[in-house]
C-alpha cells in the first residue's frame, strides 16, 4: 500500500464532512485560541447554534440540485472538477468529472460509488463507508463536537454569484484545525471553505468558481451514464469489517475528542489470509484520522517519515514487524499522539 493510496483513501473519508478544500498563501486575520483545557465548558445557546448550523449545511448538501465548477488547490497542486448534483425525494445522485490531471469520472448514488478510469479501462464499484463524521456523529447522544469547536459569525460575502454568510469554526485546542466557511444565505449550501492552522493561516481553500442552483438536470440521465460499463473491466473492492481488538491492536491512551468509529481489513494482492492491511478510523465528529497497519517485508528496514501537503498530514514508522501509517487533516502533533499510543497484543 503506497502513501499515495493512503492519502487518497483518507481524503475520500474526510470529504464526508466538507467537500471543499484548497491552498492560499496569505494568512487570514484571525487567531485561533489554544487553551490548556480542550473540553472547555460551552453554553446551551452556543451548542444549539453550532449544531443547528452544521445540520443546515448537511440538509442543503442533500436536498439542493446544482451544477458547478469546483477548484481545489493543496500544497501548490491545483485540480478542477465539474459537479452535477441531483435530489429527487430521498434519492441522491452526483457526478464528479475531473477537468485536470488524469481523466476520471465518479458517480455517487446514495451510498454506492462508481469510479470510471478511462486510461485503464477500469470501473470500480463499492459501497461508501461512513467514518462516523458529521452528520452521523451529531445524532448520537454522546456527541461532543461543541466541546472541541466553537462557532463565530463573520459577516457576508458574494462567492460565485451567490450571497453567502461567512462563519468561523474554531478549535478549542491545538489538536485539530479550524475552518472558515462560506454558506449560501438562503439554504446553507457550502460554496467555499478554508482550512486554518492553529495560527490562523490558510492551509487549504476551495470554492465553486461558478455555480448554478436548482439546475434542470435529471436523475435518470445520470443513472444511465453511471451504468454504461461496456468496454470497462469491473472491479469491486471488498472491505472486511472487524475491530482493532480482534486484530490484536489497541490505543494505550485516548486522544482528546477522537473516538474509534470503524475498522476494516483491506484484501490486497499477495497478502495471505489474516495478513490483510488494516485501517482503523477515528473521528471527533468533524475531522478524522486513519491508522493503517500492514506487514513489512522481513528484509526491509523502515525509517520514520512524515509527509505534509496543505492540511493533509501523514506519519509512517515501524512497529516490530509492522508498518504504521497515520494520516488525516489534523496537526502533526495529533498524529504523533496516535502513533505513540499504538500497542500490539502478541
Amino acid at each position: 500500500m503506497t502513501l499515495t493510496t493512503l492519502r487518497a483513501t483518507s481524503l475520500a473519508l474526510l470529504a464526508c464532512f466538507f467537500m471543499l478544500r484548497a491552498v492560499a498563501q496569505q494568512p487570514v486575520q484571525v487567531s485561533l485560541p489554544v487553551p490548556a483545557a480542550s473540553a472547555a465548558a460551552t453554553t446551551t445557546a452556543e451548542t444549539q447554534s453550532l449544531y443547528g448550523w452544521l445540520r443546515q449545511m448537511h440538509a442543503a448538501a442533500k436536498n439542493r440540485s446544482y451544477v458547478g465548477t469546483f477548484v481545489v488547490s493543496s500544497g501548490g497542486v491545483v485540480s478542477r472538477t465539474k459537479i452535477w448534483h441531483v435530489c429527487e425525494g430521498n434519492q441522491q445522485i452526483e457526478r464528479i468529472e475531473s477537468l485536470s490531471g488524469a481523466p476520471r469520472s465518479t458517480f455517487r448514488h446514495n451510498d454506492q460509488l462508481v469510479t470510471f478510469l478511462p486510461a485503464d479501462k477500469v470501473v470500480r464499484s463499492e459501497q461508501r463507508q461512513s467514518p462516523g463524521l458529521f452528520p452521523d456523529g451529531l445524532e448520537s447522544a454522546d456527541s461532543r463536537i461543541a466541546d472541541f469547536y466553537k462557532l463565530k459569525r463573520g459577516g457576508t460575502e458574494r462567492v460565485a454569484g451567490v450571497e453567502t454568510d461567512v462563519s468561523l469554526l474554531l478549535p478549542r485546542d491545538a489538536l485539530r484545525f479550524g475552518y472558515r466557511v462560506w454558506t449560501e444565505r438562503k439554504n446553507g449550501l457550502v460554496v467555499k471553505l478554508q482550512t486554518l492552522d492553529t495560527d490562523g493561516r490558510v492551509l487549504v481553500q476551495a470554492a465553486f468558481s461558478e455555480l448554478q442552483l436548482n439546475a434542470p438536470i435529471k436523475m435518470d440521465k445520470l443513472l444511465l451514464m453511471m451504468n454504461q460499463l461496456e468496454g470497462y473491466r469491473l472491479e469491486k473492492p471488498v472491505l472486511l469489517k472487524t475491530t482493532a481488538d480482534a486484530q490484536g491492536w489497541a490505543l494505550s491512551a485516548p486522544v482528546a475528542g477522537f473516538k474509534s468509529v470503524s475498522c476494516y481489513k483491506r484484501p490486497a494482492s499477495g497478502a495471505a489470509p489474516g495478513e490483510e492491511p488494516l485501517q482503523w478510523i477515528f473521528s471527533d465528529g468533524l475531522a478524522s484520522v486513519s491508522i493503517f497497519v500492514d506487514l513489512l517485508d522481513p528484509k526491509s528496514e523502515l525509517q520514520e517519515a512524515s509527509f505534509s501537503m496543505g492540511a493533509t498530514q501523514a506519519l509512517t514508522r515501524q512497529f516490530d514487524a509492522y508498518r504504521i501509517t497515520v494520516i488525516g487533516e489534523v496537526p502533526m502533533a495529533t498524529l504523533q499522539l496516535f502513533a505513540n499510543g499504538m500497542a500490539h497484543k502478541k
